[in-house]
């Protein structure tokens, strides 16, 4: 047991780290250095959406303006191909995530859907939303750390972004996470390959849903009141 000990410190110390905004480790990075004080890390409650969130999904989705949406689909999507694309999500072969505000309004949403192409059978791509008044706080970053993290859980070895190369802050995020960009034209791709699960990846999974359903509840409980 003593061997083993030191192993789940680290996964547990892992675990909260990656459960904090990427803002806030940047943060404490640059602390280090005695550059800035250090901020105290605040985790960030991501919650595994499932059928009956199909509302809220759709809600945040129409709630994005023109500009918005044609960064998202890479085209101006209107109301009703939003609605159609929220009754077609199939919450049982995707991943999809959402943080929510103390008004449990759906701030930030995120897309992980496993590659249908029989070349490329463990391969998924990564799409993600943030509401305008929700942005400059990194939740774009931690659901796209989350999504990695339940990826590699579900044995897939890369991940795949394809945005509009005026997408900035998305392709932003996967230089950041070490992703392969390649522009062309109007538009860029972004692979990132991944290594396998490990007790930190399982680990971050479990502690990161059962917060987020407690923060959930907790919400909800403050809302009713």
């Amino acid at each position: 047991m003593t061997a083993t000990n030191p192993r789940l410190n680290a996964s547990w110390n892992n675990s909260i780290d990656l459960l904090s905004p990427a803002s806030d480790r940047a943060t404490g990075d640059a602390s280090s250095t005695g550059s800035k004080p250090e901020k105290p890390l605040v985790a960030v409650p991501i919650r595994s959406l499932g059928p009956r969130h199909r509302e809220r999904i759709a809600s945040h989705l129409l709630a994005l303006d023109a500009n918005d949406r044609y960064l998202r689909f890479g085209y101006a999507a209107s109301d009703g191909q939003i609605a159609l694309y929220a009754d077609s999500l199939d919450f049982e072969r995707d991943e999809i995530f959402g943080i929510f505000n103390r008004r449990l309004e759906l701030i930030a949403l995120a897309h992980l859907a496993p590659s249908v192409h029989p070349d490329y059978p463990h391969c998924a791509e990564f799409g993600v939303s943030v509401l305008h008044h929700a942005r400059g706080r990194g939740f774009g970053a931690r659901l796209f750390d989350r999504a990695i993290v339940n990826a590699r859980n579900d044995g897939v070895n890369m991940v795949f972004i394809h945005a509009l190369s005026t997408n900035t802050a998305m392709l932003k995020i996967a230089r950041n996470a070490g992703a392969l960009v390649h522009r062309e034209g109007p538009e860029s791709e972004a692979f990132l390959e991944l290594p396998p699960a490990n007790m930190d990846t399982h680990m971050v999974q479990l502690l990161g849903q059962q917060f987020a359903e407690a923060d959930y509840c907790l919400k909800k409980i403050a809302q009713q009141l």
